[in-house]
Order: C-alpha cells, then structure tokens, then sequence
C-alpha cells in the first residue's frame, strides 16, 4: 500500500498522555481476563446502551484485576510509533476527502470524525475506552476511539497479517471500517438501528441488527477503497486479499471458536468471516452505496 500522497487529517487527537493503563491480562496472565472476553463484553454493553466499562469492570473483579492509573507520561515516540501515528492521519484524511466527495454528490456536506488516539484505557463519551474493546466508534461524541497496539495484535493475537508493511492495507481497512460507522451516524442509520436495538424483545433481535450495521461497514471500508484506488492507484498487488484475510480472522465465527471452542450464531455482532469478507468486497467492486443495503430482509 502506498498512502505518500494521502492528504494528512487534522482531526487525530492524540491523547496518550491522558490514558489510564489498564490491567486487563490475556489467559494465563496476570489477571487472566482474555481478549475475546473483553471484546465480547464490549460489544455486548454497546449494543444494549450499557457502559462498557461496567460489564467488563465487573468481569475483572471477579477475576482478580482491576485498572490501575498510568503514572507519568507515556516514553517518547520510536520511529515506528512516528510512523504509524502518520499513516493514521494520512488514513483518516483520504477518507474525509473520499466521503466529502460522495455527500457532494448526494447534494450533502460530510463532516468528518475526530480519532482519539488512547492507551490502555481512556474515558470517552461511551464510557471507558478499553484497549482490548479494539477500535470502536461511539455515537455519543462521534468519536474514534484507537489504541495503536490494536495494529501489533492483527499480527501476534489475530495472526491476520505477516509484517508492518503486510499490514498497511488491513490497517486502513480497520480505520475505514470505524469511519463507516460515522458515515452511518451522518446518512441517520445507525440512530435508526440503535433505536430498534433499545425497542427490540431480545437479545437475538438486537445482535442481528448489530451484525447488520457491522456489515454495512465493511462495505463502507470497501467503498473508500474503491474511490481512494481510482484517485491514487495506491493498492499493491496482494493487498486486497490481505485485508479480505483481516475480515475473516476477526469475524465473529472464528473469533468464538478461538475463545471457547464452539460458534453460537445468535450471539454474533459483527458477522461471520464470510459475510464480512462479502460485503467489503461488495462496497470495493462497486463503489455505490447502494451496494450496502444490509438493512433489507435477507441481505445476509
């Protein structure tokens, strides 16, 4: 992936400095409390109105942790960390200009989304921001919520890419997927969904709408890539199976068979590795929103 001629995003916030070092563990570790867990729990208190924090609060206690105030700041940037705080901004940027263009052409203004840079964990305006939740949109202060080490795990946790540069696409490909959600807030279909979600009987009902604003996402992410390709021919040949690879080592199916063991569709929130690989790819052939109506009867 080449983003050199990525226009670089004024609105990355960093806010390391103000982080609160979390003590969530991995299984096995120090609090035992493991990412998928976390992440489950996460995604769970989003998609009902709850704090987050609140569940996944409750799950450390019980497992002996806790979170633990970061004393001081945060050591100074190595090259990588200047490096991949650049690729953000550039990321960020190019998609503000994409989706400034689609709205322009719907007659509509895009207003783009401020990224929060954090570590370990961070009060926003969903709640406490945890690392292990992974990058996440909160519709509250339209806000995205990135704690760079997400970008290590898509190597070491997730196995979803070899190297740095492996990555860049995937990367990208995760930062289009949260700017999707705002996109989402923008068009007013994610306060619809969210509405349905709090009228909805059960928890079934609720997860399936969450699947489906997920999916409509990954088309999103598939749409900006559509139109960054055309304006900067900056895809390497392999970077387009490498982020489809991403897709499926964090759909919910794999995810839930690493964790523990066995797939519980009805609990899914994000889609399974098939279904998100489809509809990014959907949003990356065609370009249109029109190609990520997940909202349909049986779009699935």
């Amino acid at each position: 992936m080449r983003w050199d001629e990525f226009r670089r995003s004024s609105n990355v916030e960093d806010d390391r400095g103000a982080s609160m070092g979390a003590g969530f563990g991995m299984p096995g570790g120090a609090h035992g409390l493991g990412i998928g867990t976390i992440i489950i729990l996460g995604l769970v208190g989003w998609a009902l109105g709850i704090d987050p924090s609140a569940l996944i609060n409750g799950a450390e206690i019980l497992s002996g942790g806790g979170i633990v105030q970061q004393s001081g700041p945060p050591p100074a940037d190595d090259a990588r960390t200047v490096e991949t705080k650049d690729f953000i901004a550039a990321v960020l940027g190019d998609t503000e200009d994409r989706w400034s263009d689609i709205f322009a052409d719907m007659g509509r203004t895009y207003h783009p989304v401020r990224l929060r840079l954090f570590d370990g964990a961070i009060d926003g305006g969903c709640g406490m921001a945890q690392s292990a939740m992974g990058p996440f949109y909160c519709p509250q202060d339209k806000d995205i919520y990135l704690d760079m080490s997400f970008f290590q795990d898509l190597q070491d946790k997730f196995d979803a890419c070899a190297s740095d540069k492996a990555c860049r696409f995937s990367e990208a490909y995760v930062i289009a997927h949260e700017v999707g959600h705002h996109v989402q807030d923008e068009l007013g279909t994610l306060p619809r969904v969210m509405a349905a979600q709090q009228a909805a009987s059960t928890k079934v009902a609720v997860n399936a709408l969450q699947v489906r604003i997920e999916l409509q996402a990954d088309c999103y992410a598939g749409i900006w890539a559509n139109r960054a390709q055309k304006k900067h021919s900056f895809l390497d040949p392999g970077d387009v199976d490498q982020a489809l690879q991403t897709a499926s080592a964090i759909g919910d199916d794999r995810l839930q068979k690493e964790v523990q063991g066995y797939v519980v569709p009805d609990s899914f929130t994000h889609g399974t590795s098939a279904q998100r690989k489809r509809w990014f790819l959907n949003g990356f052939n065609s370009g249109q929103l029109s190609a990520c109506d997940t909202m349909s009867a049986n779009p699935l």
